[in-house]
């Protein structure tokens, strides 16, 4: 029962929040849609990293990540999927940060350090962190908001279809509206 309303809640999000969501998905999306495809063509960005970060099978774990970063970047962009694909870019947002930002902290790195200083310690890992944090933000908001009335996922919905943010999922029903912008209802206040 829990997982048939959390599946419902991944699968049916909002799509009546502000049309400026879109601007977030195209953000998000694009970079991990490049960031994926730089796994594939630079090997210091692919298994070169994830083989120095000490990841188990690093050839694979890098094509996998970047596959799941080209595609799910795309699903982002048009907004097909949207919860359903923020939640793993949260998943490895965390591991980004969690795998290289505390060994940046304290020295250890076994990546190149940053060219100028801070070099090492808090400030390198403020200033180092900002691409995953930006990203992981992103993707909460996405994953709370839904992807907006410009996604693939509102047009695919029917109108009684459509839930309010923060709603328990039942259906919005709207009054028709007039041509000078006031419902039935308040017409029929007005006289």
């Amino acid at each position: 029962m829990m997982i048939q309303k959390f599946w419902a809640w991944v699968t049916h999000p909002p799509v009546d929040g502000p049309r400026a969501t879109l601007l977030i998905r195209l953000m998000a999306g694009s970079v991990f849609f490049w960031e994926g495809l730089m796994k594939f063509v630079f090997v210091s960005q692919g298994e070169g990293r994830f083989t120095k970060l000490g990841f188990p099978f690093p050839v694979f774990t890098a094509h996998f990540v970047g596959g799941l970063e080209i595609v799910g970047g795309i699903l982002l962009m048009i907004g097909l999927g949207t919860r359903l694909i923020a939640l793993p870019f949260i998943v490895e947002m965390v591991a980004a940060m969690l795998s290289t930002k505390p060994r940046l902290f304290l020295g250890t790195s076994p990546l190149p350090l940053p060219p100028v200083p801070p070099q090492v310690g808090l400030w390198a890992v403020l200033h180092e962190i900002r691409s995953e944090y930006a990203q992981l933000m992103s993707c909460l908001f996405l994953l709370l908001s839904g992807p907006g009335p410009m996604s693939l996922d509102a047009s695919l919905r029917s109108e009684g279809d459509r839930v309010r943010p923060g709603s328990t999922g039942a259906a919005v029903v709207r009054p028709p509206f007039r041509d000078d912008g006031a419902s039935v209802s308040d017409r029929r206040r007005v006289g």
